[in-house]
């Protein structure tokens, strides 16, 4: 151990010595991140309406009737126009395939391949909803299940103020990262001058989607959207908080 000592001593006047030699400032790098709650003030309904049928204007015309329906709804809710759009049209050809034990049919390998039979011709259109009064949301969410849509894609909460608070979480980060520079130079006896490099993190707006009903008719708040039955009751549904979190990154002078 005798031996060994002097060499370690060695090694680190060495490296002192060279950091002496640079021309890099003395900093520290700390980060801050803030977490900013609101109660969502908006919904958005993405809903489905798809109709077929082996006539194609019967498709067309079944289709436009369901979405009319969802557009008197809107009216009668006092949505405005600008809130309320087609989001997605499509026009398929759909077919059911099945094997018909009677008349076979294979291919060049001796495999047997399975046969078509035309349905019919698929109309299909996404309508998107922004109800901007929540008060209304279990009402409208009720009668919008019985106008004839096809699938509820997702139902999505969001704020309006979502700019102000990045900004305000954002700010927060800030401090964060501040106070916490200095706590960690306070503790060994130096302080901090200013900022020389800020870095932003990713914003996140945490909202959230519904799922479909559980067996106990309560509503699941989850991070995927999905199919809603019509048949239960919306009546224990709450709405919860939306969350946007802020990070940053700062270098600061030392004193």
């Amino acid at each position: 151990m005798k031996k060994l000592f002097p060499i370690f001593m060695i090694f680190l006047c060495m490296s002192v010595s060279a950091q002496d030699k640079t021309s890099e400032p003395n900093t520290i790098d700390v980060s801050g991140k803030a977490e900013v709650f609101v109660a969502p003030d908006e919904v958005v309904f993405s809903l489905d309406v798809s109709n077929i049928d082996m006539n194609l204007q019967k498709a067309k015309e079944a289709n436009d009737e369901t979405v009319s329906k969802v557009l008197m709804l809107t009216k009668k809710y006092s949505i405005e126009p600008k809130d309320v759009k087609t989001d997605y049209i499509s026009f398929d050809k759909k077919y059911e395939y099945y094997r018909d034990e009677d008349n076979k049919i294979f291919d060049e390998d001796g495999d047997e391949i399975s046969q078509k039979k035309f349905k019919g011709y698929e109309i299909s259109k996404t309508v998107i909803v922004t109800l901007r009064d929540i008060s209304k949301f279990e009402r409208f969410f009720s009668e919008v299940l019985n106008v004839g849509i096809t699938e509820i894609n997702s139902v999505r909460f969001q704020t309006s103020k979502l700019r102000e608070l990045k900004d305000k979480a954002r700010e927060l980060a800030m401090k964060a990262a501040y106070e916490k520079a200095k706590a960690m130079t306070g503790a060994i006896g130096q302080t901090i001058g200013k900022a020389i490099s800020v870095v932003e993190g990713t914003l996140v707006n945490r909202g959230y989607t519904l799922s479909g009903i559980d067996s106990n008719s309560q509503m699941n708040v989850v991070s995927t959207s999905g199919n809603f039955s019509r048949s239960e009751s919306m009546a224990t549904f709450a709405p919860g908080a939306i969350k946007v979190e802020a990070s940053v990154k700062i270098r600061f002078l030392l004193n």
